[in-house]
């Protein structure tokens, strides 16, 4: 149900671009939607929100963001079922992060209702760009960042909120090769690292690109003080499978991201009976796990990459290669079941799904 009661200013394409997509071969994030959502924050509140053709922006060179960093943002998708009814996937869940992100970047937050609906309408404008491919979403991005035209280190007064969407396919087509990071941090206790907030990706970079030299698609990151504990991989949360039991890093501290897609999956891992540990897990542990072959799955979980299976670890001068994908059992169980649920093919016993 889409609420009629915001009041969006709306200029639509003369004509869309959608017939033009070859969507036999689709590249992640390249390919944009018609059209993007723009609200402003100025004098002290949000101004009316408007739709308009997808394009560029028109910067200052001294936009605050640009020199001290206040820019956030979230990444959702959105499905279609087979009576062509949108489906959005846990919205309210990024609507309470970009909040918390939003308060500890010192930026205005938007009310979660108001965040939801702003994403229902922008999805609904394009929704024609929603695959109907086995796969593949409409990708979604919402953020916001400062723009003073100002020199000067505080919060910023102005701010851009801005949604657009761009329809992917999948974000690793294999399974992942890891390694576990012991010099580089991603976050340390006290900083910015729950917030999603660009300059935490942007450190993460250079550690990232060394890996890829060594043949890694992304780190195991370890905590800041020790390099003792596993915290999260790169573009995803981390689960191990060990003796049967599901261990993934407790949330509890401000160093690991709240994820969506991570959150859902122990929840419906305990939902069917599994035991979970969302604790502290120690780099040792896992590896003595991975010795004596008792990690029997490991995956990541992040809306990009939705479920994404470990093929191999690396761990100083040892790499351990885990069971094929095909033989693995709760992260193939949880992968269908979330693919399922997002397309409308099977019942949303959990209520986690807007339809409209």
């Amino acid at each position: 149900m889409i609420n009629d009661e915001i009041i969006i200013n709306i200029d639509k394409v003369k004509e869309s671009r959608v017939k033009q997509i070859d969507w036999d071969n689709l590249p992640f994030g390249k390919v944009f939607s018609d059209h993007m959502l723009v609200m402003d924050y100025s004098d002290g509140e949000w101004q009316q929100p408007e739709i308009m053709p997808f394009g560029s922006l028109d910067l200052h060179p001294a936009t605050s963001a640009i020199h001290y960093g206040q820019s956030v943002f979230e990444g959702m998708k959105a499905n279609k079922d087979e009576n062509g009814e949108v489906l959005l996937f846990r919205p309210e869940m990024n609507a309470h992060r970009f909040a918390e992100s939003c308060e500890r970047m010192c930026m205005p937050e938007i009310p979660e209702d108001l965040f939801v609906e702003l994403v229902k309408r922008t999805v609904d404008i394009d929704r024609d760009w929603i695959p109907s491919k086995e796969g593949y979403s409409l990708y979604v991005r919402p953020y916001m960042f400062a723009t003073d035209d100002f020199i000067g280190i505080k919060p910023s007064d102005n701010y851009k909120f801005i949604i657009f969407t761009c329809p992917v396919g999948a974000y690793y087509s294999q399974p992942v090769s890891v390694k576990i990071e012991e010099f580089y941090t991603r976050a340390a206790q006290g900083g910015v690292g729950r917030a999603k907030t660009a300059g935490n990706y942007a450190a993460s970079l250079y550690p990232a690109k060394k890996a890829q030299e060594e043949g890694f698609h992304q780190l195991i990151w370890t905590d800041a003080a020790e390099h003792k504990y596993i915290e999260e991989s790169g573009t995803m949360n981390i689960l191990f499978e060990i003796d049967g039991v599901l261990v993934t890093p407790a949330e509890d501290m401000d160093t690991i991201l709240r994820g969506v897609t991570k959150r859902s999956a122990v929840e419906i891992a305990e939902h069917w009976g599994v035991k979970v540990e969302e604790r502290k897990v120690e780099v040792q542990e896992i590896v003595k796990a991975l010795r004596e072959g008792r990690v029997t799955d490991a995956f990541g979980a992040g809306t990009a990459a939705t479920i994404a299976q470990v093929g191999k670890i690396g761990f100083r001068d040892e790499m351990f290669v885990l069971a094929p994908v095909e033989s693995r059992g709760i992260s193939n169980r949880i992968k269908k079941y979330l693919v399922d649920l997002k397309s409308g093919k099977i019942e949303d016993e959990m209520n986690w799904v807007i339809r409209f």
